[in-house]
């Protein structure tokens, strides 16, 4: 059996699992959530380091609340995601889309004809952001393929649509991204995650040191692309979101990276700080260190905790 055949097998289970209710789908979240927690899985470990770095003035049982919020969202969204998967993106965006806040500074980016970023930190639920984008016209998608060829095939069945095209996070992917901003077209990036040493700078987040990309700066630069910030916010219980578009400064086009990239990151962690039990907090943000600063990489003792 092929990559594409799994692929397509573990889609339709996938399909026929969220079938059930989204209140039985949430319920089975929130014991996925109280599951690591007892555990004290990777992702309850990671959150609670992370929590530690980011909000060293809360103490430790306003951050044990926050640790609790966080594996809920976490698990949430996982269901979230398969259920968007596996549902008509025009039946999700009419069902799940509740506000969509900055939509016209959008629309009027995307038939500018000067290309556009969207620039969308992984806050609340990126899928439902992804089909909102594909439904205003055509979207180039950066992400980063799985090193299952299963799973890269099912990605590209459950994102894929008429309007995405999925551009693998490796060797020419900023040639592609060029080619489409520079007729003109739309890509959307995910600017949290941490580089290969030599793709990105350190610059503060969350007042410590994190490599960040240098690709929306470059990018920007090159092809004087609009660009915006844009989140889809889970709200409530139910499977409803809302969505918030914003503009971008022209500093992320500056000539100096360091400056551009700490003014991102700047920006993401004001947006992540009006809610910040959304944000993925569940991914290991600072296990690179300055070359020479004598840091430790602070999740290298996870491994031995409980």
């Amino acid at each position: 059996m092929d990559a594409n055949t799994k692929a397509g097998l573990i889609y339709r289970l996938t399909a026929l699992f969220t079938r059930l209710p989204w209140p039985v789908l949430r319920r089975l979240a929130d014991g996925l959530a109280w599951l690591w927690t007892r555990l004290d899985a990777r992702e309850s470990k990671v959150t609670r380091r992370n929590l530690e770095l980011a909000f060293p003035h809360i103490d430790a049982a306003g951050r044990a609340g926050m640790h609790q919020q966080v594996m809920q969202a976490t698990a949430r969204q996982a269901l979230e995601t398969l259920y968007l998967w596996t549902h008509r993106p025009e039946a999700n965006l009419a069902r799940c889309l509740r506000q969509r806040i900055g939509q016209e500074l959008y629309d009027a980016a995307h038939r500018s004809g000067r290309g556009l970023i969207v620039i969308a930190p992984h806050h609340g639920n990126w899928e439902m952001l992804n089909q909102w984008l594909a439904s205003r016209g055509p979207v180039a998608i950066v992400y980063a393929p799985p090193e299952s060829a299963v799973g890269d095939a099912f990605l590209q069945r459950a994102r894929g649509g008429e309007n995405i095209t999925q551009i693998p996070a490796e060797g020419p992917a900023v040639r592609q991204m060029l080619k489409t901003l520079k007729a003109g077209g739309t890509v959307g990036i995910l600017p949290d995650q941490q580089p290969k040493q030599g793709d990105g700078v350190f610059v503060p987040f969350f007042g410590i040191d994190a490599l960040t990309m240098t690709l929306v700066n470059r990018l920007a630069a090159r092809t004087g692309a609009d660009l915006l910030y844009a989140w889809c916010e889970r709200s409530g219980d139910g499977l409803q979101f809302d969505l918030h578009v914003e503009p971008a400064p022209a500093q992320l086009a500056d000539a100096d990276p360091v400056a551009a990239t700490a003014r991102l990151n700047a920006d993401i962690e004001e947006i992540v700080r009006r809610n910040p039990t959304q944000y993925q907090w569940t991914y290991k943000r600072y296990t690179l260190r300055p070359e020479g600063s004598g840091q430790a990489n602070p999740y290298a003792d996870l491994r031995h905790r409980r």
